[in-house]
């Protein structure tokens, strides 16, 4: 099963916590949870959108202004959803062209 906050369990198998106490060397596992919730939510966002711009099509009886509604209902949705997907793309294509891996895992600094 897909585990979303796998990061967080990782980090305090790993010893980042002193008792119950989160230290620094938490703060990637919660950048990288927060940063994985956000994108869940941004999907979420953008089905939540098509499905009011389908109902508003549906229900726009003809009506240009209504139509128009619903049409940038679907495309505030696809803008939105391309933005956040091409932020992780964008993170890609630098760590591969630099070759620095460590990037993408959300560190404070390579080792």
């Amino acid at each position: 099963m897909f585990n979303m906050f796998k990061a967080w369990n990782d980090a305090i198998k790993g010893g980042c916590l002193q008792g119950d106490v989160a230290t620094l060397s938490c703060l990637p596992a919660i950048f990288l949870n927060i940063l994985s919730a956000l994108l869940a939510f941004v999907g979420l966002t953008a089905l939540i959108m098509f499905i009011i711009g389908g109902f508003k099509f549906m229900n726009a009886e003809g009506d240009p202004k209504k139509i128009s509604g619903a049409e940038n209902n679907f495309k505030f949705g696809i803008i939105g959803g391309l933005i956040a997907l091409s932020s992780f793309l964008i993170i890609n294509v630098i760590s591969t062209l630099t070759g620095v891996e460590c990037i993408k895992t959300f560190g404070f600094g390579c080792q």
